[in-house]
């Protein structure tokens, strides 16, 4: 009971018009257009282990940090959370002990997560499989900031449609595209005066990927069908049919619907022109 009550009181955080959280909803952001598990599942010879998915892994390792990706289902730590203290650790980053929880997890795109939908994700995340797995624990050579911002009483999502308006909630909270796709300066990801102008750099075992510019100018998108945008983001694939890199997040971006698709090219079509960094 007191489960369905936390619930209920995330949901009514919102507006009436949003959708009530479902485990139908979560499955479909999880899996689907937020992609959680390019980052919780771990990854095998023949790419992602579904049968340990949201497992937890190790996600990145530079001079700066070891990040590892919890096991999320309920045969990790957050089993002994309640639903208020995952909701809080998924849109602000705080533990249930008041610890915070470090990078790449992108908070400063997580803080604005509708309530129906961080509920929908909860729910979800409590209805996987239990996966029996360790991935250890992340660890930082440099401080963390205090917190990553003022506790969020709640978010009210712009309506579901195919509009440039929901194409960057898709694109912002849900996806965090453009805090991979904002080059990163002292303070973080440049999202307030470089918003979706890439060159960000992944490092991994494909090599060195460098995060495109998505704003609508010559340097960016502005030469691209919506058709080649589209095969780029949910196949990874150029119009001259070489592939991309990782760590985009292909084969869950592919599940979004079309109509969640067009709303995020809408937007990208509004960002104003920004050149590459030199």
């Amino acid at each position: 009971m007191m489960r369905l009550a936390v619930l209920a009181a995330l949901a009514a955080m919102s507006a009436p018009a949003h959708a009530a959280p479902s485990v139908e909803r979560g499955e479909y952001l999880v899996q689907g257009p937020a992609g959680c598990g390019n980052c919780h599942t771990p990854i095998g010879p023949e790419g992602f282990d579904l049968t340990k998915d949201l497992g937890g892994r190790l996600v990145e390792e530079n001079p700066f940090f070891t990040a590892i990706a919890p096991n999320i289902t309920p045969g990790g730590a957050i089993a002994q959370w309640s639903d208020a203290e995952l909701a809080r650790a998924i849109r602000e980053g705080v533990r249930p002990d008041g610890s915070l929880i470090g990078p790449p997890m992108p908070f400063t795109m997580y803080r604005g997560l509708g309530d129906e939908d961080l509920a929908s994700i909860v729910i979800y995340l409590r209805s996987v499989p239990a996966v029996q797995n360790d991935p250890g624990k992340s660890t930082y050579r440099n401080p963390l900031p205090p917190n990553y911002g003022p506790p969020v009483s709640g978010v009210t999502p712009p309506p579901q449609g195919v509009t440039a308006e929901y194409g960057a909630y898709l694109a912002g909270p849900v996806s965090h595209c453009m805090e991979c796709h904002s080059p990163m300066g002292p303070q973080g990801p440049m999202i307030d005066t470089r918003l979706g102008a890439g060159g960000f750099e992944f490092h991994g075992p494909w090599g060195v990927a460098v995060a495109a510019n998505l704003t609508n100018g010559p340097d960016g998108l502005a030469d691209y069908t919506d058709d080649a945008i589209r095969a780029m983001i949910v196949e990874g694939k150029r119009p001259d049919g070489s592939m991309m890199m990782p760590p985009m997040p292909y084969p869950y971006l592919a599940r979004m619907t079309a109509e969640d698709l067009d709303a995020i090219i809408l937007y990208l079509r509004s960002l104003p022109a920004l050149p590459d960094q030199e």
